[in-house]
Formats: structure tokens, C-alpha cells, sequence
């Protein structure tokens, strides 16, 4: 039931004993306002206050053939009342389903005078344009009720109804005391009484539905979900370069210790040959763990300005870096007991260069040679002759001399060991072929002086018949040095180490060999030689032969030479 009929006893449709009026009630009391009292709302109602003539009806088909879905004309007391000027009131017809079809819109002010235009201009040309055709636009009807000629009006008073309900303080137009109660919805019976018109979201109405648009989320949402995204950004980033530090660093040496903090602990030999260079050594010593990074020793070493000797050099593991080249240059022998040893040294000479090392006297050193079983020698041993494997030594202060003694022997037992020589007459036999090669040839014929010795010994070998014949040994036995014997001294037997008189090998060993001399008899080259002859005492260059005739040929070489260097071969 509308509103308009509600009894009230005052006569006023929307009264009520001063009551506020509900916000239906307004929306049906603007409703009849615009309305005049009449059941449609006619198109004039939407002008800019502007009076609306009354318009001739509609001229009468020819035929009813020509519009066969043309409405009745209707009559003239069915047309509503034109709304009297004023004030413009606007609002928004809705089409409903339940709403009575509304009769042609009668044509504005304007649209007559355009009409009368047009006929005056087309006045020549009648024949051109049909006449039911104008009739047949003329009456047709759109949906709601609404004609061809006040759609544009409608469309007008649509956009004028927008622009006054979303704020006309933005638009420059002034809002309406009533605007905020004109809209009529289609689906007012439906929607919902405590329903009201939001900020995030416009209504659309076309015809008689009302679309409500999305509303997307808020600013604080959008700034929260920015700063989420800035800080996960940042997070992974952060974590990302982390990583990569930690992948890179192992490449740029970045967890590579540089020193030590010393002084270290165990001990550790190092062996330097002849020849050796720093970054050989360097690498030696980091692999061993001697020193914690080669590069970081070399720049120690080469600030100290020293070279390297070779020999055997005692250290320790986690050594710093400057201590470790102190060792190496032998300037740590006031903070150890320090001596070398060279190759080819007899046991008088060796024992005398560790008494002046250690400070422990020769006569005590001697004592403990002479009884070379406690050191785990063969039985045929006299005394440590041959097995004081040279090289340098340091030793903690207060080293007993035993201590000492041992691993000097050991160091060539492991030697021989090494070598797959573990028996202890072969390898007390070995001990001494290795001392005559030492004495008796250059480093670079140590194989081949090994072969031709032990071609001497062959049971079969009729050009010597199992004689070495060596100067080295008688002079050995003799208790000198000297490149040259006599007669007398080679057909003396009673020396036990005289090979020209005595067959096979000396009574032991003649000296301390070497690891080289020690290998080489080991493992000796594979040869036909006999003889041989160092023609040059600087170079130690050898000459081997397989016939005597040979030989005496480059004994002459040698003759020759030590003329032409006098004192050299005495």
C-alpha cells in the first residue's frame, strides 16, 4: 500500500502528529510531489523549470497495415498535468514489473520546435519522407512507458541526479535539501530497510536493477602488504648475499689461516736436497702441517734473506711461520741442540760433529757406538759405522745422547726398509756397497758403480775373480784419505778392508751414505761394467768399462787431470 493512502487527521497524507517522518515516507512524498497526485511520472517533471506546451496528439496511421504494433491513441484527459514551473526537483523513474504502462510522452518545448523546423524545411519535399513512418516513430514505446522523444531527457536527469547525490561540493552544484530522499529503487520492497549508500562502493541503476560495485581493499591494507613485501625483499636479499660469502670465501682463501700461533708440538723431518728451492720446501711444510699456508712462509723466508742448505731439519707441527724459517737457516741453535752430518763421513768424524752439537762428550758417544746391538744392528756390526744416516739435526736441550744416537740409526734402517730391504744381514751387506759407492763415485753414477760392484762379486767373474779392488777401502782401513796407494798397500792382507787383496766385500761398511747411495744399492742398475774411474774430481765424472784395456785408458784421463790441477790428487 503506498504511503499517499494513509489516513491521518490532519489531511496531510505524511503528517502524523509532528512525527519525524520515516525515510519511505519522505521518498513516497517526493514521489507525489512530482507526480501532481497522477499515477506516472511524466516526462516534463525532469526539465530545468521550463513549462511544457501542450502538444497536438498524434497524427492517425493511413492504414493499420503500415504499424500493425502501433498503440491506441489515447485521449487528452488521460495525459498528466504539466508540473507548474519552480524549482527543479530531480530524481529517477523506475520501470517495475508491477508498474502500469505509462501512456506517450507528450513533446517538450524544444522537441516542437525542432518538429516545426523540420516540416517547414522539408516543406518542398513532402513525397520524401513517408508520413507513417514519422507516425510509426512517433508512437513507438519503449520499456517503463518512456517515448523516443524523452529518453534524451531521461538520460539528462540521470546524469543531473549522479553528479547531486555523490557531492556537488566536487561538481560546483548545489545539493538539494530533498536530494539525499529522492531515489526510487525498483526493488524497494526487497532491499533491505537499514540499507544505506556506502563511500566504497556507487549503486548504477539501469531500468529496474541496482549493481553494486567492489570495493578493493583499504590504504592501511595496501601500505601493510607494501612494507610486507619490502621486508621479505629485503630478507632475501640479506640471506641471498650471506650464502653467496659463504660459497665465495672458500675460493678466495678467505678461511685459510695464514700462521700459526706456534711454538707447536711433536716432531716432524723435513728433508731438503740439494738443489731444493723455498716453494718446493714451502709445500712440503703446509702438507705436513708444519707451517699453516706456503704463501704466507715464502713472504717470512724471503724477508729473511737466507738460503737454504740441505740436509734433514727437525720440526714441529703448528710452527709459526718465523720459527719455522729460523730452523731451515740454523738460527734457532741457541734454543736447540743443533749438528749436520755429511755424506761420506766416517764414524770418528760424525760422532766428533755430534759431540760439539750436543755437548755431550765423544768418549760417552763412542762407548754407545761400540755396542751397536742396543740400536738393533746385525750381529756382524762393530760399531754405528755406516748406519748415522747424515743430514741436520736439532734436539730439545737436555736430549739424552742415546736418543740421539737412535735416530740417526733409524733413519737409515727405515731407509733400507723402504727400499724392501728388511733382513739384517742384507741389510748390514747393503750398508756397505752403499758406502763405497758414496766414496767412490759421482751422485749421477751411483746406479752404475752399484752394478759393477756387485758384477765383481759374481761367482763367475774371471776378468777380477771377485776383487772390487777399490782405493777407498784400503784407505779406509789404512785410517787415511787418499786418492792414491802403492803397491805395498795393495797386496797387504791384513788389512780387512784392502778388496785388491781380499775378495768380496770390505770388513763393513767405510762411511755413512746417503739416501741416494742408500737406494742405489738397493735396487742397483743392470750392467756389464767392471771398471771404473772418476776422470774429474770437481764434477765427479765417472768412466766404466768392461775391459781392463779400457779402464787403463781413462785412468790416463785422470792422470791428466790432476797434473793439470796440482795438490788436488793427493
Amino acid at each position: 500500500m503506498s504511503p499517499v493512502n494513509s489516513d491521518d487527521s490532519s489531511g496531510d497524507a505524511f503528517g502524523g502528529s509532528g512525527r519525524p517522518l520515516t525515510r519511505k515516507e519522505l521518498r513516497a512524498r517526493e514521489k507525489s510531489l512530482l507526480t501532481q497526485g497522477h499515477e506516472a511520472i511524466p516526462p516534463q517533471a525532469f526539465e530545468t523549470g521550463q513549462d511544457s506546451p501542450t502538444a497536438p496528439p498524434p497524427r492517425p496511421a493511413p492504414d493499420a497495415e503500415s504499424a500493425p504494433n502501433r498503440p491506441e491513441p489515447q485521449p487528452e484527459a488521460a495525459r498528466p498535468q504539466t508540473q507548474p514551473p519552480g524549482p527543479p526537483r530531480h530524481s529517477e523513474p523506475i520501470a517495475t514489473a508491477d508498474a502500469p504502462e505509462l501512456p506517450a510522452a507528450e513533446p517538450t518545448v524544444h522537441e516542437e520546435a525542432a518538429h516545426e523546423d523540420a516540416v517547414d524545411e522539408d516543406a518542398g519535399h513532402e513525397d520524401a519522407v513517408p508520413e507513417d513512418a514519422v507516425d510509426e516513430d512517433a508512437g513507438h514505446e519503449y520499456a517503463g512507458g518512456i517515448s523516443p522523444e524523452a529518453e534524451p531527457h531521461r538520460a539528462a536527469d540521470q546524469q543531473h541526479f549522479y553528479q547531486t547525490h555523490h557531492g556537488a561540493e566536487h561538481h560546483g552544484y548545489e545539493a538539494h535539501p530533498d536530494d539525499e530522499a529522492h531515489v526510487v529503487y525498483a526493488d524497494e520492497a526487497v532491499r533491505d530497510p537499514d540499507y544505506h549508500h556506502e563511500e566504497a562502493g556507487h549503486e548504477v541503476m539501469a531500468g529496474a536493477s541496482a549493481i553494486r560495485t567492489a570495493k578493493g581493499p583499504s590504504k592501511k591494507i595496501r601500505r601493510r602488504r607494501r612494507f610486507l613485501a619490502l621486508v621479505l625483499s629485503l630478507t632475501v636479499f640479506v640471506v641471498a648475499i650471506v650464502v653467496g660469502a659463504q660459497l665465495v670465501k672458500p675460493l678466495l682463501g678467505g678461511d685459510t689461516v695464514a700462521d700459526y700461533p706456534g711454538p707447536g708440538t711433536g716432531e716432524v723431518t723435513i728433508t731438503v736436497p740439494p738443489g731444493a728451492g723455498p716453494k718446493s720446501v714451502a709445500t712440503e711444510l703446509q702438507d705436513k702441517k708444519v707451517v699453516a699456508n706456503a704463501d704466507a712462509f715464502l713472504k717470512e723466508f724471503a724477508a729473511s734473506g737466507g738460503a737454504l742448505s740441505p740436509g734433514d731439519f727437525s720440526l714441529r707441527t703448528e710452527m709459526k711461520n718465523s720459527d719455522a724459517v729460523d730452523v731451515l737457516l740454523n738460527k734457532d741453535k741457541g734454543k736447540v741442540m743443533y749438528f749436520a752430518l755429511s755424506a761420506g763421513l766416517r764414524i770418528g768424524e760424525s760422532l766428533q760433529a755430534i759431540s760439539e752439537g750436543t755437548g755431550v762428550p765423544a768418549p760417552q758417544l763412542k762407548e754407545l757406538s761400540d755396542s751397536p746391538a742396543q740400536f738393533g744392528l746385525p750381529a756382524k756390526s762393530k760399531n754405528l759405522e755406516g748406519f748415522l744416516a747424515p743430514g741436520e739435526y736439532r734436539f730439545p736441550l737436555g736430549t739424552p745422547a742415546k736418543d740421539i744416537l737412535q735416530k740417526l740409526v733409524s733413519a737409515t734402517l727405515d731407509e733400507l726398509k723402504v727400499q724392501g730391504v728388511t733382513d739384517q744381514a742384507k741389510q748390514y751387506d747393503a750398508v756397505t756397497v752403499a758406502s763405497i759407492v758414496q766414496a767412490e763415485g759421482g751422485q749421477a753414477e751411483y746406479g752404475d758403480v752399484a752394478g759393477a760392484v756387485y758384477n765383481r762379486l759374481k761367482p763367475d767373474n774371471t776378468e777380477t775373480n771377485g776383487l772390487i779392488q777399490s782405493d777407498a777401502t784400503v784407505t779406509y782401513g789404512l785410517g787415511i784419505r787418499s786418492f792414491h796407494i802403492d803397491e805395498a798397500q795393495k797386496t797387504d792382507k791384513s788389512n780387512p778392508y784392502n778388496t785388491y787383496a781380499n775378495t768380496g766385500l770390505p770388513a763393513g761398511p767405510i762411511g755413512s751414505p746417503g739416501k741416494t747411495a742408500i737406494d742405489a744399492a738397493a735396487k742397483p742398475k743392470s750392467n756389464d761394467y767392471l771398471y771404473w774411474v772418476t776422470i774429474n774430481l770437481d764434477t765427479k765424472e765417472t768412466k766404466f768399462s768392461k775391459t781392463l784395456a779400457e779402464h787403463n785408458g781413462y785412468v790416463e784421463k785422470y792422470n791428466a787431470w790432476c797434473e793439470a790441477n796440482p795438490g788436488r790428487c793427493v
